[in-house]
């Protein structure tokens, strides 16, 4: 982390999370950091963003349930490859949510910069039909573990060099 502040935020915050949580989530916020992210409490909750283009990269923190149990969310739309896990988080976000399918392949939205459909969440279905989800939402990755972490920072690494090029003006 870069300040005194921001380094005792995600402490405080990560402390709760217990041993086999809290080395992945601490791996992932290390990692966020090093490449210009600023954690910014909101709620009960830690949003990642970026002075440059401000875009959310990762929300973590505990849902409002009665266990209170900790959720990671992540933006990885401009990302070319990932495991069949991610994958099937792409599927269940098409599925779940067919209103947020990508306004800018219809042109009624021009949110994110870059070419429409560089930066969209899109499957194509066994019948052939290809489907899409808008890049601009964080989709939230169930149950993070240590063994996640290595293609976690490979997407956040594709996700950040694609966001600092169209929106932070090719830095």
């Amino acid at each position: 982390m870069k300040t005194k502040r921001q380094i005792e935020l995600v402490n405080t915050f990560l402390s709760s999370f217990g041993d086999g949580l809290e080395a992945p989530y601490r791996a992932i916020a290390e990692y966020l950091s090093e490449l210009g992210y600023n954690p910014k409490k909101e709620g009960s909750n830690l949003s990642f963003k970026h002075d440059l283009h401000n875009k959310q990269m990762v929300k973590m923190g505990r849902r409002n349930d009665k266990n209170r149990s900790p959720f990671f969310s992540l933006r990885f739309s401009a990302c070319k490859s990932y495991s069949q896990r991610f994958a099937e988080i792409v599927i269940t976000n098409i599925n779940k949510y067919p209103q947020k399918s990508a306004g800018c392949l219809t042109n009624t939205c021009n949110y994110c910069a870059g070419e429409p459909g560089t930066y969209v969440y899109t499957h194509t279905f066994p019948d052939g039909e290809s489907k899409s989800h808008c890049g601009a939402y964080v989709l939230e990755i169930p149950q993070v573990t240590e063994g996640d972490v290595e293609e976690i920072k490979g997407l956040i690494r594709e996700e950040h060099e694609y966001l600092m090029k169209h929106e932070a003006g090719g830095e």
